[in-house]
């Protein structure tokens, strides 16, 4: 009975220690789940959205002026990109031959203007050409190995294979920008939340034809969504969270 007494204490001990241990070993694993949840830049890809000949140039049927203020950040990020490896999609919103719902709203995608109708050629002032309305300005081009998405509705998930391409590239977060931010882009960029990926929305890469909308749109993304900087913070702490993974 002595000798019971006397073991108690070391016991106890014995008892508290692997209590803590174990506890210590959950508190790590979940911090580590923790981490890998806010990681906003694990295995990123670039998501463009629509930046198309009849959104971006000059007259354009869905012109949205403020787009052309965005190429060059546009193009710093792709540049950025290609050069770490870090895969560019870009999205084209597209009007098809029979009418859907969303020609109530957007009334210049039906016949005889046919906005975004994929194979229908434009002529625009600003770069003196005819080319195809629906597809990615000449400035920032698709190059061999981009992906491009082919949508018919605002979101680029709904009823595409960019969920399936992304987890076929290893995708864990997204820089996303493009136009319109209140619509296609803040559409995809909510859907991406749904859908797991750690989305930062680019302020200066993104535009709209309505300024409050814009603002309101961008702010409300940061506050649920995901996370919002512009293109020189997004560069900078993409080539820190890079240079630490060497």
């Amino acid at each position: 009975m002595q000798k019971t007494l006397r073991a108690m204490p070391f016991l106890l001990f014995l008892f508290v220690f692997a209590g803590s241990a174990a506890q210590t070993g959950r508190s790590a694993a979940a911090e580590k789940a923790a981490k890998a949840l806010t990681d906003r830049w694990s295995r990123p890809a670039l998501l463009i959205v629509d930046m198309q000949n009849d959104f971006v140039r000059v007259g354009a049927p869905m012109e949205v002026p403020d787009a052309r203020a965005t190429i060059a950040q546009h193009k710093q990020l792709i540049a950025f990109c290609r050069k770490a490896g870090i895969p560019v999609i870009y999205t084209r919103f597209l009007s098809g031959p029979h009418p859907t719902l969303v020609w109530n709203w957007s009334p210049k995608l039906a016949p005889p203007t046919m906005a975004c109708r994929k194979g229908h050629n434009r002529y625009y002032e600003d770069i003196k050409k005819s080319v195809d309305c629906a597809d990615i300005i000449e400035e920032i081009y698709p190059k061999q190995g981009d992906h491009i998405i082919d949508k018919f509705g605002y979101g680029a998930f709904y009823s595409t294979n960019l969920d399936n391409t992304l987890r076929s590239l290893g995708v864990e977060s997204l820089i996303l920008t493009g136009t319109v931010t209140q619509i296609c882009v803040e559409e995809t960029g909510r859907e991406a939340f749904h859908h797991g990926y750690k989305t930062t929305l680019i302020t200066d890469a993104v535009s709209s034809y309505m300024p409050d909308l814009h603002a309101a749109a961008i702010k409300n993304f940061g506050l649920k969504f995901g996370w919002t900087m512009n293109t020189e913070q997004a560069i900078k702490e993409l080539s820190a969270y890079l240079d630490a993974q060497k």
